[in-house]
């Protein structure tokens, strides 16, 4: 099957309600993609449908019409608290996006109503809009659906409304296993009838998202879209009209080229993704000031209720830009984004495929870049094997200045600046560490002055990657660091305070009398260390077949049984030091019995 248009909508075998051909004209749909005219009929046909597609090949529509067909087909039309249709999906930027799809098709069709369970808002409050307003339509997130079928005590009992469930659909079906749901779709499965119609949507196809069809769908239709010309042995993961590129930079111009490329890109809409949440906070941050007279958002994952907003506005920009996570890397419609840069390869092959999908949607031209260290160009072959994603080079940007010092400008004056500089690498050179691809991507490779030139940093941090590390080329700046403060007032007022209080515990260390060392210990508790690394270098020579001759092993071994005895109260200190210091005295009475030579004593020293 071609992903192209696939005619028009009064072409398929079964007739759309009058109402919803009328929404797909005013929202300018005239013709399908191939994914929906495979998947509405079946749906409608009582079918369970496995869907693989490119991401931007149309799925959302491919299922939002059929639930609505299949609703109003209802013999018993459904009441105010009775579930027909539930939509999970793995974050909350695509079910609001699918709520807008399915908003405007509800417009026709008042007797339906939708509610929207996500993350970033007081559940609480959707407890009550529930039990107030009812919905026959539930779009939802894991893991705020799975908290709603447990408000039985608030007064909501969804198990009940979901009984008359008609459709239920996971879209983005594989990120919702890689995001770890898994055992949160499992416990919603439960709660919902056997009998249903079930869809499940994916770019990508993965042994766990296998396990899944088999869990929840029945004798399911599997359907397969692929690109126009491809054979079905390589099939290419990316949509057809997107343009792949790739640049090589070195570490310390990496971010100059990106301020570079997007002031030559000022009146475009970019979508910028970093490894990290803490790259987003303080990369965003410096090119909201180094590219004027350009909105900049930013995204991430850590972000609680701020992120709908933010999505919300950047929709509805016709230029800007949008520093990001992989949070925004699935099934995010965002309309006419021109370029898709990458300015960290993401930390799978699949989620880069997935990043390139945010723009040439639906037939659209795209273009996506990635940002490549000299030593990761090998990179380009790997995804052109692994995901059949051919990349081609870019020539390196033009006007690159280096904006780096207003960088450390910006770290100088707020300390705020300055933390998230620091956190920013650290978090770097740990995403990097477990990137998927190991073998290009190695943190032994990394050159860290360099990353640090690039990440304008003031010192280098402190963290166990860089432990015994000395880096003399690295030029740090003359101040001292403590001594930059917070702009914000309240936040630098609860630093000094905090610096007070630690300034007072060191001097109340220094002041307290010193912990007494071993050689101030009593002599056989010196001995117990000594004992145990004597046993320990013991067993070492034996089990790589040393020289120690057979008195030495039994004096050894002596000496052990007496300190073990000691630690048991069999004997006392004063045993225990004639003993094991006077030859003749051993024979003297102790306590207890003699010890096995082969016991584990040693396991107590």
């Amino acid at each position: 099957m071609e992903n192209t248009t696939e005619g028009k909508w009064d072409s398929l075998p079964v007739k759309l309600h009058d109402s919803i051909m009328q929404t797909l004209d005013e929202l300018g749909f005239t013709h399908m993609t191939p994914v929906q005219s495979a998947c509405i009929p079946l749906f409608m046909r009582n079918k369970d449908v496995a869907a693989e597609a490119v991401t931007g090949s149309g799925k959302t529509l491919a299922f939002v019409i059929p639930i609505i067909e299949i609703l109003l087909k209802r013999e018993d039309k459904l009441k105010k608290m009775q579930v027909g249709a539930l939509i999970v999906t793995p974050t909350r930027e695509l079910a609001l996006q699918i709520s807008e799809v399915m908003g405007q098709f509800l417009k026709k069709f008042p007797q339906f109503r939708q509610i929207l369970l996500i993350g970033g808002s007081n559940p609480i409050e959707d407890v009550e809009k529930f039990k107030e307003q009812g919905a026959n339509i539930l779009i939802a997130t894991p893991g705020r659906l799975e908290d709603m079928f447990r408000r039985k005590a608030d007064g909501l009992d969804l198990t009940l409304s979901v009984k008359h469930l008609e459709v239920l659909v996971l879209d983005e079906a594989d990120r919702l296993l890689d995001m770890g749901f898994e055992a949160s779709l499992n416990v919603i499965l439960g709660y919902l009838p056997k009998q249903r119609r079930t869809g499940l949507f994916s770019a990508t196809q993965t042994q766990e998202l296998e396990k899944l069809v088999r869990a929840g769908l029945r004798n399911p239709v599997r359907i397969t879209v692929k690109e126009k010309g491809v054979a079905a042995s390589c099939m290419q993961k990316t949509p057809a009209r997107l343009c792949n590129y790739y640049i090589i930079c070195r570490a310390e111009d990496k971010f100059n080229s990106l301020v570079a490329f997007l002031r030559h890109h000022k009146h475009e809409k970019q979508l910028v993704f970093f490894s990290t949440c803490a790259c987003v906070e303080y990369f965003g941050r410096a090119l909201e000031v180094l590219i004027k007279n350009v909105s900049i958002h930013c995204i991430h994952g850590k972000m609680k209720h701020k992120r709908n907003k933010i999505f919300s506005e950047f929709r509805s920009l016709k230029s800007g830009v949008l520093v990001c996570t992989d949070v925004m890397a699935r099934g995010i419609d965002i309309p006419e984004v021109h370029w898709v840069l990458q300015y960290d390869p993401p930390s799978s092959a699949s989620a880069f495929v997935h990043r390139c999908g945010r723009t040439a949607r639906i037939g659209n031209q795209g273009n996506a870049l990635v940002f490549l260290l000299p030593m990761e160009e090998s990179y380009v072959t790997f995804l052109s094997i692994n995901q059949k994603c051919p990349l081609e080079q870019m020539a390196p940007v033009s006007d690159v200045v280096d904006v780096l010092p207003k960088v450390k400008a910006l770290a100088l004056a707020d300390r705020a600046m300055f933390d998230r500089g620091m956190r920013a690498f650290v978090s770097t050179i740990q995403a990097y560490a477990k990137h998927e691809c190991s073998l290009i991507f190695r943190v032994k490779d990394l050159d860290f002055v360099a990353l640090a030139r690039g990440f304008a940093l003031l010192r280098m941090p402190r963290m166990p990657e860089l432990k015994g590390k000395n880096f003399p080329e690295f030029e740090e700046m003359a101040i001292d660091t403590d001594s930059i403060r917070y702009k914000d007032k309240q936040r630098e007022k609860l630093r000094q305070k905090l610096l007070i209080e630690l300034k007072m515990k060191r001097e109340e260390r220094a002041a307290a009398p010193k912990r007494h060392n071993d050689k101030n210990k009593a002599w056989s508790k010196q001995k117990n260390r000594k004992e145990r690394r004597r046993k320990t270098a013991a067993k070492r020579n034996r089990d790589e077949g040393s020289d120690m001759d057979d008195e030495d092993m039994k004096e050894l071994l002596k000496d052990t049984r007496l300190l073990k005895r000691l630690k048991k109260g069999q004997i006392s200190e004063e045993d225990f030091e004639e003993q094991l210091t006077g030859g003749q005295k051993n024979q003297r009475k102790t306590a207890g019995p003699s010890e096995d030579p082969h016991s584990s004593a040693g396991e107590d020293v």
